[in-house]
C-alpha cells in the first residue's frame, strides 16, 4: 500500500509540472501580445533552469550513486537521453502534425477561404525560420487547427507524439523521488520527500511556463478562447506525470540503475536546451539588437540564479 501512496505522490508532482504549463497562457488574459525581447528572455530563463537542474541536481546525484567512483552508468544514461531527444525530433519531423502539412491542402484546408488558418500559418511560418530565413526544424507538435476544430483523431496522434517529446521532464521528476520515504527530506502528508524531488518539481514547473506561452501565441493569432489556450498548454505536458511514475517505479525496482536514470534525465534536458530552447530563442530574437543574444544571456543567468537557492535548502 505504501508503494501505491508513493506512486500517487509522484504522479501528483508530475501533474503539478503539467498544470504549470497552463500558466504560460494566463498572461494573455491581461495583455494582447508579448514582445520578442520578452519571449527571448523567457526561453533563456527556461534554458538556465534546465541546465542548473541537470548539472547541480541530477548529475551531482548520479555521481554520488556511482559505484567505486566510476560514473559509467551515468555517462551511459547521458548518451541515452541525448539519443531519445534526437529520435523524438525525427519522429516529430516525420509525423506531419503541427507542421506545414497540417496547414495546407494535404489536409483539405484552403487558406484562401480561412483567414484564421492564414493567421496560424503566418505565425507558424515565423516560428519555422531563423535569422537567415532558413527553416527552423524544432517546432512544438501542437497543431492549433486540431484544437480549433476539436479533431479527436489528430489530438490523439499529437498526444502520442508528446509522450515522446515530454518524457524527459517526467523522467527527471520521477528519478528525483528515488529516496522517497527516507529521512532527511521535506515532510509532505507524513512522507519524507527528498530535497532533490522538491527542487526538480519546482524547476520543471517553472521551465514549463515559457513552453505554455509558446503554445499559446499561435492560438492567440487564430483568435481561440483564452481557456482553450490554457487547456492546450496543459495538454502538451500531460505525458509528464506518466513519465514520472514510470521512472520512479523503475529506479525503485532497479536501484542499481539510479545513476543511469539521473544521467538519462540530465542528458535529455541539456540536449533539449541546446537543440530546441536556444535555437527557438535566437529565431525569435532575430530582429532584436545583436539578434537577441543579450536578452538570451540575461535570461539564462536569471534562470540559473533562480535555481541556486533551492540547492541549499
Amino acid at each position: 500500500m505504501s508503494f501505491l501512496v508513493n506512486v500517487a505522490l509522484v504522479f501528483v508532482a508530475g501533474l503539478i509540472t503539467a498544470l504549470a504549463t497552463g500558466l504560460g497562457a494566463i498572461p494573455f488574459f491581461f495583455v494582447e501580445d508579448f514582445s520578442d525581447r520578452w519571449n527571448v528572455a523567457l526561453w533563456g530563463i527556461a534554458s538556465g533552469i534546465m541546465v542548473a537542474a541537470s548539472l547541480f541536481g541530477l548529475v551531482n546525484e548520479g555521481l554520488a550513486y556511482a559505484s567505486d567512483g566510476l560514473p559509467t552508468l551515468m555517462i551511459g544514461g547521458l548518451v541515452a537521453g541525448v539519443v531519445l531527444v534526437e529520435v523524438a525530433d525525427r519522429v516529430l519531423d516525420a509525423a506531419d502534425v503541427g507542421g506545414d502539412g497540417g496547414h495546407d491542402g494535404a489536409h483539405g484546408h484552403d487558406h484562401a477561404d480561412d483567414p484564421d488558418a492564414d493567421a496560424a500559418a503566418a505565425v507558424d511560418g515565423e516560428a519555422r525560420t531563423d535569422g537567415d530565413g532558413e527553416p527552423h526544424s524544432h517546432d512544438h507538435p501542437i497543431d492549433v487547427e486540431a484544437f480549433a476544430e476539436g479533431d479527436l483523431k489528430k489530438l490523439v496522434l499529437i498526444l502520442g507524439i508528446l509522450t515522446v517529446h515530454s518524457f524527459p521532464e517526467g523522467v527527471a521528476v520521477g528519478v528525483s523521488f528515488a529516496e522517497l520515504g527516507l529521512e532527511g527530506g521535506v515532510g509532505v502528508l507524513g512522507i519524507s520527500v527528498p530535497l532533490l524531488a522538491v527542487f526538480m518539481t519546482i524547476a520543471i514547473s517553472i521551465h514549463n511556463i515559457p513552453e505554455g506561452t509558446a503554445i499559446a501565441i499561435p492560438m492567440r493569432a487564430m483568435g481561440l478562447s483564452k481557456w482553450r489556450m490554457v487547456g492546450a498548454a496543459v495538454f502538451s505536458s500531460l505525458p509528464q506525470p506518466i513519465g514520472a511514475v514510470i521512472a520512479f517505479a523503475f529506479v525503485t525496482w532497479a536501484e542499481s540503475f539510479l545513476p543511469f536514470g539521473f544521467g538519462f534525465a540530465a542528458g535529455a534536458m541539456i540536449y533539449l536546451v541546446l537543440t530546441e530552447f536556444i535555437p527557438e530563442a535566437l529565431a525569435t530574437g532575430v530582429d532584436l539588437p545583436r539578434r537577441g543574444y543579450g536578452e538570451l544571456a540575461t535570461g539564462i543567468a536569471a534562470g540559473v540564479l533562480l535555481m541556486l537557492p533551492l540547492l541549499y535548502v
